[in-house]
């Protein structure tokens, strides 16, 4: 049990990681939404997933309504954070953003 809870921490520290890379390196404000949306949900399913496991190493009553509060908390994440990137997309839309093309120099 525990050699999957440290798999699963790893590959999510591995996903925050990109996301935080491409957050960085990508050359504007729609093609840095991506990373932002996708890899830290990702990273934060496997991170919860990774806790809600080891929590239950230990099996009681406790544990499992810990353990299902984190699985909750993993629903929450995959519903708002779709929602909030589409949001804040709009949200650029509508201040007139223009998409980075390839002409131009990176900021």
């Amino acid at each position: 049990m525990d050699i999957i809870v440290c798999v699963l921490l790893f590959a999510g520290l591995f996903f925050f990681t990109g996301g935080a890379v491409g957050i960085l390196r990508f050359p504007d404000f729609y093609s840095r939404l991506h990373p932002a949306g996708k890899l830290d949900t990702l990273g934060s399913l496997l991170t919860m997933t990774a806790f809600a496991l080891y929590n239950l190493h230990h099996f009681s009553l406790g544990a499992l309504l810990t353990s299902s509060k984190m699985i909750l908390i993993i629903v929450f994440v995959f519903v708002a954070s779709p929602t909030a990137t589409h949001a804040i997309v709009d949200a650029g839309v509508r201040a007139g953003l223009e998409p980075w093309t390839s002409g131009e120099k990176r900021r």
